[in-house]
C-alpha cells in the first residue's frame, strides 16, 4: 500500500472539477472504483494500491 501525495490528489479534484463530470464519470474514464475516488476526493491519501495511483496519474497524464 502506497499513500497518494497531495499534489496528485489536488490535481485530480481540480480536472474533475474544469471537465465537471461526476464520481462514477470519473471512474469510468481512470478505471479506479467511484468508492475509492470518493476516498481521494474526501481527503483520503494513504493505504492505495500502486495499480490505483498508476491509473490516476495516467488519467492526469492524457488529458
Amino acid at each position: 500500500m502506497t499513500h497518494l501525495t497531495n499534489e496528485t490528489a489536488l490535481a485530480l479534484k481540480r480536472k474533475r472539477g474544469e471537465l465537471n463530470i461526476s464520481v462514477i464519470e470519473l471512474a469510468n474514464q481512470t478505471g479506479v472504483s467511484r468508492w475509492t475516488l470518493a476516498k481521494i476526493l474526501k481527503g483520503k491519501t494513504e493505504d492505495f494500491q500502486n495499480t490505483t495511483i498508476s491509473k490516476i496519474d495516467n488519467w492526469l497524464e492524457d488529458l
